[in-house]
């Protein structure tokens, strides 16, 4: 798992860069449980990566599946297999 720009704050990083995890997971595990696991070590990243209710994922920080916006080809319920590679990467708005 990557956590990437300002996203790395709520992991122990600075707030720029890139931090990298090795998260393993087991057969038929979902990005829904790597998120969790890995989410509820860093209490910051869980409050900023879930909605309130802790249903869904929040509006703040994208999810990417293996170079694909979650959605597009992996849903939070999908199915992980060996080699996947989750990216978290923070919204950036204004204009």
């Amino acid at each position: 798992m990557e956590v990437t720009t300002w996203v790395t704050k709520h992991v122990g990083g600075d707030g720029s860069g890139s931090k990298v995890f090795t998260e393993a997971f087991a057969p038929g595990e979902t990005v829904r449980d790597v998120l969790r696991r890995c989410s509820a070590r860093f209490p910051e990243l869980d409050a900023a990566l879930w909605s309130p209710d802790r249903a869904e994922l929040g509006e703040h920080i994208e999810v990417v599946v293996n170079d694909a916006v979650l959605g597009v080809t992996h849903g939070l319920d999908s199915p992980l297999k060996n080699g996947d590679r989750i990216t978290l990467l923070g919204q950036f708005m204004g204009g």
